[in-house]
């Protein structure tokens, strides 16, 4: 359904693809892999006809539906759940095209609509909108609030929820869990495994990837290959051949120590057994796709602190609130060198709180903070994107905090979070999300923290700098707390899980398949006890009642079709009569008999015509009071 043949694609100067040719078949889920750079969006282009190719031919079948999520953030005072319908643009068109007809009182017309509504099941549109949004993270109070009352990242998930509400043959989706809590990529990633269309998804989400999709297409030196399976399928697929010229798996090595002395201190303990079970399924396949990452561009390593004291922070009885409102109470947490912790828990839990206050970014409104002498924060969230000198260069932001250092040791620093060259030289303002996240990184890096604090570290990175950051991590001799919707990163380079939920902290003994389980529980739950509850009632009393109406207008509306036909029928006859009746030649004394068949058939015509309308103005008139 969708094919390329030796198709060639530029971009200005640059050459993406040269002689590339590759299939789609209809409902294939193919994750899209490369570099940054290589061609991956604007092979979307291409299939949105937004740019050409430049040899070759390139064909979609004609007639099908395309969604995708737009990448402008519209500011407009419309109710978020309006917006998300707006996505189903030939619901939007019957319900223009009904208002018009009811305001003409075309009754004829407005029955046919009401029927096609009935048919792409028009009546359920505010409920799955509503289930859109709620899977995405939004509170069903939010779902009638203007969107211009949303930040930037939930406008994001709000065009995402539009794109997934078009009923489309194929659904192209860009990095689509960037600004998705963990909680949001899970259910995300249920929804996809049940869409029925032909899936393109470009995504660095490794796991993510192997629950999605049936097929990777790689994009790398100006090809594009497409192989059957998930994401570690392709992984091992393109590992074994790069191992053919490769051996030396010098950074595996170290990745798979760091994982078996996990492995080996903690399989005996009942309360680690899941987790390290974990860790043995991934060092079982990590010699097959260490192999696929050996000509990465990125290359670092954090440096060991410098003076380590324990504990590095003690919090106790600490109560920590979002204006008025008590958002975690009673907090106690002791972080030591070596300590390696996940925060899991629903969106609005306080996790990002939490690590604010330990940034020392927010103050607690109850209890104490004890801080060593020794703690230096490394602190990443997505705010320090936005705090980077627009007008400096990478080389000037690191020689801003070690003014001692040479050009020659900065430049070899930064050349291994891909600022090679003249790159470290620009000016920063016009960098992507992700060269600005390495920097971001690099800056953290430098500092030599002995504590870092992560908040979502891997949106905007590729899987490239994903790996290179999962390596880096594994090596770090401090402690780190990190919340982060990539599982891969979590399963690699984390001990311990803290679940934040109900306004508490309290250990999570299971692994992240269990945590998924964790969360359908936990939302059952909080669906039975909210006060919003009695307005599910409501609502689900009120879609039984529009079913119910629905089936007692369907006998009308079937009986306004069958006299519509035969009106149609019979006006065709009469017409055909009366044409024949003005036949002057019909009135001879030879057509006698002919012209008294005709007009007694016209008679009998007029009666049933009478009585069909007569019909049809009942239905109608029925249909209209129901």
């Amino acid at each position: 359904m969708l094919k390329l043949t030796n198709v060639s694609l530029r971009r200005g100067a640059k050459l993406l693809f040269e002689n590339v040719s590759f299939t789609v078949h209809s409902g294939q889920r193919v994750g899209i892999s490369g570099a940054n750079g290589c061609g991956k969006s604007s092979l979307f282009a291409m299939v949105l006809d937004e740019i050409h190719a430049d040899t070759g031919d390139f064909s979609i079948q004609s007639g099908f539906i395309i969604a995708h999520v737009a990448q402008e953030l519209l500011v407009t005072e419309q109710a978020a759940i309006e917006f998300v319908i707006d996505g189903d643009a030939e619901l939007r068109q019957i319900q223009a095209q009904l208002a018009e007809a009811e305001q003409k009182n075309d009754g004829h017309r407005a029955a046919e609509l009401y029927a096609d509504l009935d048919t792409i099941h028009g009546y359920t549109a505010n409920s799955r909108a509503a289930i859109l949004l709620g899977g995405l993270g939004f509170k069903q109070a939010d779902l009638n609030n203007p969107v211009s009352s949303f930040s930037g990242g939930w406008r994001v998930r709000l065009n995402l929820a539009k794109a997934l509400m078009c009923r489309s043959d194929i659904l192209l989706l860009d990095e689509p869990t960037n600004h998705l809590d963990l909680d949001a990529v899970i259910w995300l990633q249920e929804w996809l495994q049940n869409y029925a269309g032909t899936l393109l998804m470009i995504s660095h989400d490794r796991d993510f990837l192997d629950a999605v999709v049936s097929n990777v297409l790689h994009i790398e030196q100006q090809s594009a290959t497409l192989y059957s399976g998930n994401y570690s399928q392709f992984e091992r697929s393109r590992a074994e051949r790069l191992a053919q010229q490769q051996s030396n798996f010098e950074r595996q090595q170290k990745e798979r120590a760091h994982i078996q002395s996990y492995v080996d201190r903690f399989k005996a303990k009942a309360t680690k057994a899941k987790q390290a079970q974990s860790r043995l399924k991934a060092l079982e396949r990590m010699e097959l796709i260490s192999a696929a990452h050996i000509d990465s561009p990125f290359h670092f390593e954090f440096y060991q602190p410098e003076r380590v004291s324990s504990p590095l922070i003690k919090v106790e009885k600490a109560s920590l609130a979002y204006g008025e409102k008590i958002i975690l109470g009673g907090v106690s947490l002791s972080i030591k060198p070596g300590d390696r912790l996940a925060l899991l828990g629903p969106n609005g839990a306080g996790k990002s709180t939490l690590i604010k206050l330990l940034a020392g970014n927010s103050q607690a409104t109850t209890g104490s903070i004890h801080c060593a002498e020794s703690l230096k924060i490394g602190y990443f969230a997505q705010h320090q994107l936005e705090q980077l000198d627009g007008n400096a260069s990478p080389l000037l932001h690191i020689q801003r905090l070690n003014k001692k250092a040479t050009e020659r040791e900065l430049r070899n620093f930064l050349g291994g979070f891909g600022f090679n060259g003249d790159k470290a030289l620009e000016v920063v303002a016009p960098f992507s999300g992700g060269e600005k996240a390495r920097l971001a990184l690099a800056i953290l890096v430098y500092q030599k923290p002995n504590l870092l604090l992560l908040d979502e570290p891997t949106n905007h990175l590729d899987i490239e700098m994903r790996h290179a950051l999962s390596s880096a991590l594994q090596d770090f001799s401090g402690a780190m707390i990190i919340v982060s919707h990539d599982r891969h990163l979590l399963r690699t380079i984390t001990d311990q899980f803290i679940l934040v939920a109900n306004g508490k902290l309290t250990p999570f003994d299971g692994d992240l398949d269990d945590y998924a389980v964790w969360i359908k529980e936990h939302a059952k739950v909080i669906d039975n006890n909210s006060p919003s509850n009695d307005n599910s009632r409501s609502n689900k009393n009120r879609k039984q009642s529009e079913a119910q109406k629905r089936q007692q207008q369907k006998p009308l509306r079937d009986a306004l079709k069958k006299a519509e036909k035969q009106l149609d029928k019979l006006s065709a006859k009469q017409q055909k009569l009366e044409q024949q009746l003005a036949d002057s030649d019909l009135y001879n004394d030879d057509n006698k008999t002919k012209l008294a068949a005709i007009i007694k058939e016209k008679q009998t015509i007029d009666v049933e015509l009478e009585q069909t309308e007569e019909e049809w103005l009942t239905a109608q008139e029925a249909l209209e009071a129901c």
